[in-house]
């Protein structure tokens, strides 16, 4: 499944996460886009360890020379462990010119393990049978927080304030950003967010699943914008009630959208 199909969950759910997330009021419409296919040398540090990585990207801004505030957008992970090495941050194209179309440096990236990212898979979350999804979801957080990190000291990105965008895997990464967030995050949009879909509305260890987003609600007290459409197969309606419900009741700062159906919700 292409990201697109996964995020574009609606047109006019995206233009509401946008709005909801914007973190600059006088934000315009950029007439003329910069595109730069970038290797982000990254410092990841997490639980698990610490290295250095570069990170495959491509950043689109407005071409005014001027400042910009950041969007990290964040891919989701496919079933096969073969389809990793195909993931391409310009998979990304479309919404990440939508952002910088709104006034963002969008910079859409790939983690450890995925195209040509360096450093190994890094969101492995163990058996079917007993998988460690908060262990997981820290993983792919401490790549966007270096990410983060990297980007904020260039100088056409703003200082102060950043949001993160995710979608499916991704969009799991971001959660568990905003249960130990970096610095200056001021926002963050998930877009049916979850981990261990292996086939249509079939997920390994969805207690586990739960407990995860139970965990990261604990501490997030970043504003979350949680999408997700009818249809989605990956993280069906009856799942993400219980997904959502668990991340609020912790202590969760969410906003949940559900959007009409979308599409097929397949493989493309």
């Amino acid at each position: 499944m292409s990201y697109t199909a996964r995020i574009g969950i609606s047109a006019k759910a995206f233009l509401l996460a946008l709005t909801l997330a914007a973190i600059s009021a006088g934000q315009g419409w950029a007439e003329e886009i910069h595109l730069d296919a970038l290797i982000i040398p990254a410092a990841v540090s997490w639980s698990g360890g610490s290295v250095s990585v570069k990170l495959e990207a491509i950043v689109l801004r407005p071409d005014d020379n001027l400042p910009h505030p950041l969007a990290l957008l964040n891919h989701g992970s496919p079933r096969s462990r073969s389809d990793r090495p195909k993931t391409s941050p310009y998979r990304m194209w479309s919404e990440a010119m939508a952002f910088a179309r709104r006034g963002f440096v969008a910079v859409a990236f790939l983690r450890r393990g995925y195209g040509l990212s360096e450093g190994g898979w890094a969101e492995d979350y163990g058996s079917c049978a007993n998988p460690n999804y908060a262990n997981a979801g820290r993983a792919g957080a401490a790549d966007i927080a270096a990410v983060a990190k990297f980007m904020t000291a260039q100088p056409y990105v703003s200082k102060g304030k950043w949001i993160s965008v995710g979608v499916s895997a991704g969009a799991f990464a971001t959660v568990a950003l905003t249960a130990d967030p970096p610095r200056d995050l001021a926002a963050a949009i998930a877009f049916a967010p979850g981990r261990g879909s292996t086939s249509d509305d079939t997920v390994c260890g969805e207690k586990q699943l739960v407990a995860a987003f139970a965990q990261y609600g604990k501490t997030s007290r970043t504003p979350l914008l949680w999408v997700s459409a009818e249809n989605d197969h990956f993280f069906n309606p009856k799942l993400t009630s219980l997904l959502t419900a668990a991340f609020a009741n912790a202590g969760g700062n969410v906003t949940f959208v559900q959007t009409p159906p979308y599409g097929t919700e397949r493989y493309a």
